[in-house]
């Protein structure tokens, strides 16, 4: 493989990339944390961030805690997501893009998309089972066509690659 000479572009894409690598794992640990916090110093942790004694608490707190368990299984699928991503990058800075490999990092990274998406919709279901008329828990959550519209693109963008890449083969074999 050749190497190009580098956009600026492409090296603001690959920076961007390591860090959010690195800030999706510290929000993990993050979250994490909170979770044992919330189990070792239950009323300290749960007072701070406003869940009042009385009615509908218990839901509100077994909520919260489940939540944070879904956003810990976020971390790897996103993880997954970020390094195929940093990988098709790589490929592109060395000037190949369409290549086997990337057909099936895209395919992958659709699938970690869904996952997003369905633990997303896991954290409404839960919101929306915790919440009592005595407290609520906002989360801002709703429900958006446009992020399922992402994971399929995903999957046809996938398979475009795949397309591009056995056609650039047979290409090369005529020549």
């Amino acid at each position: 493989m050749r190497l190009r000479s580098e956009s600026g572009a492409l090296r603001a894409t690959r920076a961007v990339l390591r860090a959010l690598i690195v800030l999706n794992l510290g929000l993990g640990v993050l979250i994490g944390v909170m979770l044992l916090a919330s189990l070792l110093a239950e009323s300290w942790v749960f007072a701070a961030l406003g869940v009042r004694s009385g009615e509908g608490r218990a839901a509100l707190v077994m909520g919260m805690r489940l939540m944070a368990v879904l956003g810990i299984a976020a971390v790897p699928l996103t993880h997954v997501v970020l390094t195929r991503l940093r990988d098709i990058v790589e490929t592109v800075r060395q000037g190949d893009a369409f290549i086997p490999t990337n057909a099936a990092r895209l395919r992958t990274i659709a699938w970690a998309v869904l996952g997003l998406e369905v633990l997303h919709l896991g954290v409404g279901l839960v919101a929306s089972a915790a919440s009592s008329p005595a407290q609520q828990l906002d989360v801002g959550w709703e429900l958006t066509p446009t992020r399922w519209v992402a994971v399929l693109l995903l999957f046809v963008l996938a398979q475009v690659f795949e397309e591009g890449t056995r056609m650039r083969e047979d290409l090369e074999g005529t020549v």
